[in-house]
């Protein structure tokens, strides 16, 4: 009753277990498969535990060797070295989502206290938004995050990891988004007095209403310019 509790808890907006993406879904998989193993170790030593509580003359049968070397080797070794695998195999295939001959829609995440603008870098004149990011359904996504001021962290917790914002410095995160629908994302790096509202949303669109949308976001950002220059 009490893990159900626990793992309900586990859903929502900015749950990393509720997937929306298959870089996302990695990550989670990654995290029950961790959390199993740390579970089964758990087990272990509590019945390890109990059995010397309860009949000591178990653990006076074996010399203080056998307990470093079985504690220390014979025991974690089997479980951590396949946990440990099973996270390398899970990053290789984060590595090549989306495949090698896919370009990606490559947008800028600009933050600074407290917002986030995303810029369209593959559009003409670059159009931006400020604390909505669109993409388009199905299509891989590159991000550059980088910080006019403090560190930040981009995070969207049902389609990517984290990434951190860093002056002077250009991070990258891949992801992909499944189908139409909007997710919610949030600086994962305490950034000041305004940390907790730094929050955006990530829009995803069929591809024909992405280009319609880049479209006008363009439009708007090209009449400000002229605005700009003839006032």
């Amino acid at each position: 009753m009490f893990a159900a509790a626990g793992v309900s808890g586990c859903s929502g907006d900015l749950s990393t277990l509720s997937p929306a993406g298959p870089v996302a879904g990695s990550i989670a998989t990654l995290w029950w498969v961790m959390a199993a193993g740390a579970a089964l170790i758990f087990l272990i030593v509590m019945v390890l535990f109990l059995l010397v509580w309860l009949r000591p003359n178990f653990g006076r049968s074996f010399s203080q060797r056998a307990w470093i070397l079985g504690g220390g080797l014979a025991f974690p070794i089997p479980l951590l070295v396949p946990l440990l695998v099973y996270s390398f195999q899970q990053g290789e295939i984060l590595l090549h989502i989306g495949g090698p001959t896919e370009t990606p829609v490559r947008i800028e995440a600009r933050a600074r206290m407290w917002q986030w603008e995303f810029i369209y870098l593959d559009e003409d004149t670059a159009p931006s938004t400020v604390g909505v990011l669109h993409i388009p359904a199905g299509a891989l996504v590159k991000v550059t995050a980088t910080s006019e001021d403090v560190i930040h962290s981009f995070w969207v917790p049902r389609l990517s990891g984290k990434v951190d914002a860093i002056p002077g410095h250009r991070a990258r995160v891949r992801f992909l988004a499944n189908t139409p629908n909007t997710y919610r994302g949030a600086c994962a790096e305490f950034c000041g007095s305004g940390h907790a509202g730094m929050l955006f949303s990530v829009q995803v669109h069929k591809p024909e209403d992405y280009a319609r949308l880049i479209k006008a976001a363009r439009d708007t950002s090209l009449r400000a310019s002229l605005a700009q220059v003839h006032p």
